[in-house]
């Protein structure tokens, strides 16, 4: 836990905004070789960094397809009030087989899992906006801590779930969590446009990316929101160094730990050429350059097939992280401004390739830090319900 506070500070004092801890609830890979993806619960973790940083967001995932509505509002308001206003909840369906079996049950067909994704937000959102206007009174002298008269349950139920409220738990500083989104596809953009103040997104290009974009805000026009209430964050992963040399020379460097063979391997099922590793340190041939053609199924294929055709040894490509599932910028973090003057996203999630010494690399040198940096973008935030209060409405069908 220690290394995780020491991170979280570090991303603070170089005026990173938000953290972002992912979840998956399953062992989903080989301990043999690999240390576990999620080992502690992210809301615990967060729960410790709240009491160790005083600006930083905390963002962390929960299911909405195994975890029910009153739990994830109370856990959420709990870390919001714990971190003075500081934390966002990832609202996310769950995939993986596995994970399903850890609940006893198995993965439901894809619309039945958004349509409770609906109305689990839904009734979260509600029981956070159980507390009226000024219902938090604080009165010493007149021995009220409340004013049970502005604190009403929810009483919403729908197909899936339901809950009754409210909850204990009074407003923080920015009223409720803000929610993120991750998911992909029509389901998952919708799901975006109509809840989420931030969106994760692993666009490739900046063509690419702007679709995405655009697609988000219209999403969130077509559920009567401002386009501009959602953003969208692009991740990609930096390999920050003084040449692309260098940076290329780290990143080998840090694939000394993957199995490579497995990675050639792959690399040619993408670019339409059977790779082995006793090509590994040599560039394809001209005959393979030749034969090989881009999967119009992966849109990592494109670039990947670009890096070799510049003459890279194998090796090298798979160090520009090509089969990356974020972009990986081997050089300097010009690619940060290319992407964000081009209205390709409206902020970044970064993947630090190693987190040891390397967050303090991120800001350009000479380039001042902004000032009175908040602990969740102001832009990221939703109406305090001290002065708006949040009506539950009808679970949607």
């Amino acid at each position: 836990m220690d290394q995780f506070v020491r991170y979280a500070q570090a991303a603070e004092r170089g005026k990173i905004q938000l953290l972002f801890i992912a979840d998956t609830p399953v062992l989903d890979v080989d301990l043999d070789h690999h240390g576990p993806h999620h080992m502690i619960d992210p809301l615990l973790i967060l729960t410790v960094l709240a009491r160790e940083t005083e600006r930083i967001g905390l963002v962390a995932t929960a299911s909405t397809t195994f975890t029910e509505p009153y739990n994830l509002a109370r856990q959420f308001k709990a870390l919001d009030v714990i971190s003075h206003g500081r934390a966002g909840w990832n609202a996310v369906t769950t995939s993986a087989p596995a994970a399903a079996a850890n609940f006893g049950a198995t993965i439901p067909p894809r619309a039945e899992k958004y349509e409770r994704a609906h109305e689990v937000i839904q009734i979260v959102q509600g029981l956070w906006g159980s507390w009226g206007k000024d219902a938090w009174l604080l009165d010493v002298e007149g021995k009220r801590f409340a004013d049970m008269d502005k604190i009403q349950p929810v009483n919403l139920q729908g197909k899936h779930v339901g809950s009754r409220g409210p909850l204990p738990i009074p407003p923080s500083e920015q009223g409720q969590p803000v929610i993120f989104q991750a998911g992909g596809g029509s389901y998952g953009l919708e799901l975006a446009g109509r809840y989420a103040s931030g969106v994760y997104a692993n666009p490739y290009t900046i063509e690419d990316a702007r679709a995405q974009r655009q697609a988000l805000r219209d999403a969130a026009e077509r559920a009567g929101r401002d386009p501009d209430e959602v953003k969208m964050l692009a991740g990609f992963m930096p390999t920050i160094a003084p040449s692309r040399q260098a940076a290329i020379q780290r990143r080998r460097f840090l694939d000394e730990v993957v199995d490579l063979n497995q990675r050639v391997a792959y690399l040619g099922a993408m670019i339409g050429l059977p790779l082995g590793p006793a090509q590994l340190d040599e560039p394809l041939t001209a005959d393979q350059l030749a034969d090989a053609v881009p999967s119009p199924h992966d849109p990592r294929s494109a670039r990947a097939l670009e890096v070799a055709q510049q003459g890279w040894t194998l090796r090298d490509v798979l160090a520009h992280g090509v089969i990356d599932y974020h972009p990986v910028v081997a050089g300097t973090a010009d690619h940060m401004q290319q992407w964000f003057e081009a209205g390709a996203c409206d902020g970044f999630s970064i993947a630090i390739d190693s987190y040891p010494r390397r967050l303090r690399h991120l800001r350009r040198p000479g380039r001042p830090h902004p000032s009175g940096t908040r602990p969740v973008p102001r832009r990221l935030r939703r109406p305090h319900p001290a002065r708006e209060p949040r009506r539950p409405r009808p679970v949607r069908p």
